[in-house]
């Protein structure tokens, strides 16, 4: 059997238990209410919700499927965290369902974690620890903590990979990438949701979780950022005893900043902190365009002093200046209410096909934008003004951007964060102090001056390379024209013909195997 008929009845199979686990927990709804998901699969959705589904009419639909995906591991907690961020897919009531989704787990026993440590230290634990708790202070789905002190005395949080986890990963990220490729191959308009795009990401991000040695650099950048800032502590690493499954570093001895009572009674200003919450996420995302794309409630502590103490460091976002200038013009034009202005840097940045009304987008982007000018946090949501602007995404034939689901679906929770310290907070005034410090830094003449020098320096740099390069291309086409090898011409072939051949493939087919399948299940 040729091997891409295997993989697809691979991914079938899969998806058969998948379904079930869906159907079980009645979340069988996203798929089955889809405008995306063809007729035909809407009725085997429906007979299998039939055969395997049990109603849950006392949960509401978002947490029906955050429970579903919570069963299913720890990619499928990923997925619903990425979802989390898209309420044009999902829509907002189950958007904000699952960015509640919290992956704990029971932790893995000890005789298994002291084995792992082991064999990643080199050694035994107890020769580098003076001390370990056997039982951990945290387990979620990628990996739990074990507090520690070292030989040397120092407090540490020592965290271990979970068994697994790397094969749990690999076997369902190749069913999205499977997934992702028929949708866009197959099911109109989802092309403008770039799913594979969607999935790379998320697949980026999974590899940095599951290298602790890479999160340890993480920790350590984003610490060095933050060595003398006012507002924040980044514990520090113990290189020493970090290795790719296990990763130890300075414990934090804060307040949990879900525990608002606690905080309240430690004399602490609940007030500020939301503020900082705030500020603190824009001066990563903006001043060092590297930020933690994960601070929810479990992630952040409070320190005595009122500073907000950092944990958890496995995702991380990065952006590019030109993506920052777009985020703080964007910002700053909803701030000040030049709607012309918020939807120009939606075109210069190339969101928005120029082939669309600009007057008409300032005319959208002024629905989101009044309501929410000088408004108290209690009364507006960043969850819905995101929601919104996705809505009118398809309108405008915007993409998704890739790049920027991390900083959507940090944004919402660190709004979240905030409303639980201060419900009255308004995130635009907090936003305001540093959103305009930097456009003063990076935005104005000198600013855009240096930018234009250091741009024409580095052309002037490589144009002697560049006219080597010319002239010699020049020379080869002269004496033998422009040619295809044989090797060339026939890879170009190959490739035709596989793509033909991936066209003709029909969508039927794995519908087809689907509703076999579900015959089958149903005789045994």
């Amino acid at each position: 059997m040729p091997t891409d008929v295997l993989t697809d009845l691979r991914h079938l199979l899969r998806l058969f238990a998948i379904g079930r686990c869906f159907a079980r927990h009645d979340a069988l709804f996203l798929l089955r209410e889809s405008a995306f998901t063809p007729r035909g699969a809407q009725v085997a959705l429906d007979l299998f919700g039939r055969v395997f589904g049990r109603r849950r009419a006392h949960l509401r639909p978002g947490e029906r499927l955050a429970a579903a995906l919570g069963d299913l591991g720890p990619s499928f907690i990923k997925l619903g965290q990425v979802l989390s961020v898209r309420p044009d897919i999902v829509g907002p009531a189950i958007a904000e369902d699952l960015g509640r989704l919290r992956d704990k787990l029971p932790p893995f026993p000890w005789e298994q974690a002291h084995a792992i440590l082991s064999a990643e230290l080199g050694v035994p634990p107890e020769r580098v620890f003076a001390d370990i708790e056997i039982e951990p202070v945290a387990a979620a789905s990628v990996a739990q903590v074990h507090l520690a002190n070292t030989t040397e005395g120092l407090p540490v949080a020592v965290k271990i990979l979970r068994p697994g986890v790397e094969q749990a990963f690999a076997r369902d990220l190749a069913l999205f990438a499977w997934l992702a490729d028929a949708a866009e191959r197959h099911l109109p308009g989802m092309a403008r949701l770039r799913p594979r795009e969607v999935v790379a990401a998320l697949h980026d991000w999974v590899a940095i979780e599951l290298d602790l040695r890479l999160e340890a650099a993480a920790a350590s950048e984003l610490r060095d950022n933050f060595i003398d800032d006012a507002d924040v502590i980044v514990p520090a690493i113990d290189w020493q005893r970090t290795a790719r499954r296990v990763m130890t570093v300075q414990r934090i001895g804060g307040i949990a900043i879900e525990d608002r009572e606690a905080l309240i009674a430690a004399g602490i200003d609940v007030t500020a902190v939301a503020d900082r919450v705030i500020r603190v996420f824009l001066k990563q995302a903006l001043r060092d365009g590297y930020f933690h794309a994960d601070m929810h409630h479990g992630n952040l502590f409070v320190a005595t002093d009122g500073r907000l103490e950092l944990v958890d460091f496995g995702i991380m976002g990065r952006l590019d200046l030109k993506t920052r200038r777009f985020m703080a013009e964007m910002l700053g034009a909803f701030l000040t209410g030049n709607w012309r202005r918020a939807a120009e840097v939606h075109f210069e940045a190339g969101y928005v096909p120029a082939d669309r009304s600009i007057d008409a987008f300032a005319q959208a982007c002024r629905s989101i934008g009044e309501p929410i000018l000088d408004r108290p946090m209690a009364e507006i949501s960043i969850g819905r003004l995101l929601a919104q602007l996705f809505q009118i995404t398809e309108t405008f034939g915007m993409q998704t951007q890739t790049h920027l689901l991390l900083l959507q679906k940090t944004m919402v929770t660190v709004e979240g964060v905030a409303r639980s310290l201060d419900p009255e907070i308004n995130f635009w005034n907090a936003a305001r102090p540093v959103i305009e410090a930097w456009a003063r830094e990076h935005m104005g003449p000198e600013a855009y001056l240096k930018e234009t020098a250091s741009s024409l320096f580095d052309f002037a740099r490589k144009l002697p390379q560049v006219a080597r390069d010319l002239e010699a291309l020049a020379e080869t086409t002269k004496a033998e024209g422009l040619q295809l090898s044989p090797a060339s011409i026939a890879a170009l072939a190959e490739t035709q013909a596989l793509a033909n051949a991936r066209r003709r493939r029909p969508l039927l087919w794995a519908l087809w195997a689907i509703a076999l399948l579900l015959a089958l299940a149903v005789l045994l």
